[in-house]
């Protein structure tokens, strides 16, 4: 067999194994219908959590964050680095002085411990997906 021939048969090969390889189930699903959340008391009155993956005291997790209507949280950061989406309610987050209103569909982050606050404006509850890269704190800022 010439090289050129033994090059395109490996090539073949090679192109068939990592398209098997693709095909191969190898993931996970999860799955947390709304109804089955279980939400718990956050240690602060007027907030919620409900924990959907991972341990938010032991490590990186996601969870959802319920405010009250009408709560307010003074100036605070949190220590891991954490990305959320508003799922409901009128949230405003105050950051470097500057006041945000983040409506249901919004999107947000703090890294690097920034100092935000936060209220939940109107009638309905303030609902947060949060993704944290690390345990859940909450630290009151002492400035």
């Amino acid at each position: 067999m010439s090289k050129s021939i033994l090059r395109s048969c490996g090539v073949l090969v090679g192109t068939a194994l990592a398209i098997g390889a693709m095909a191969q189930p190898g993931g996970e699903a999860a799955f947390v219908p709304a109804a089955q959340l279980r939400w718990v008391d956050a240690g602060i009155p007027g907030v919620q959590t409900a924990a959907v993956r991972g341990d938010m005291k032991a490590g990186a997790s996601h969870f959802y964050l319920k405010y009250a209507a009408g709560f307010a949280a003074p100036l605070h950061f949190h220590s891991p680095d954490h990305f959320a989406t508003t799922v409901s309610g009128r949230l405003v987050l105050i950051a470097d002085g500057k006041e945000s209103a983040l409506p249901p569909g919004s999107y947000f982050a703090f890294t690097g411990k920034a100092r935000h606050a936060a209220r939940c404006e109107g009638a309905q509850d303030c609902v947060m997906f949060i993704d944290a890269r690390g345990p859940w704190d909450v630290v009151a800022d002492k400035h």
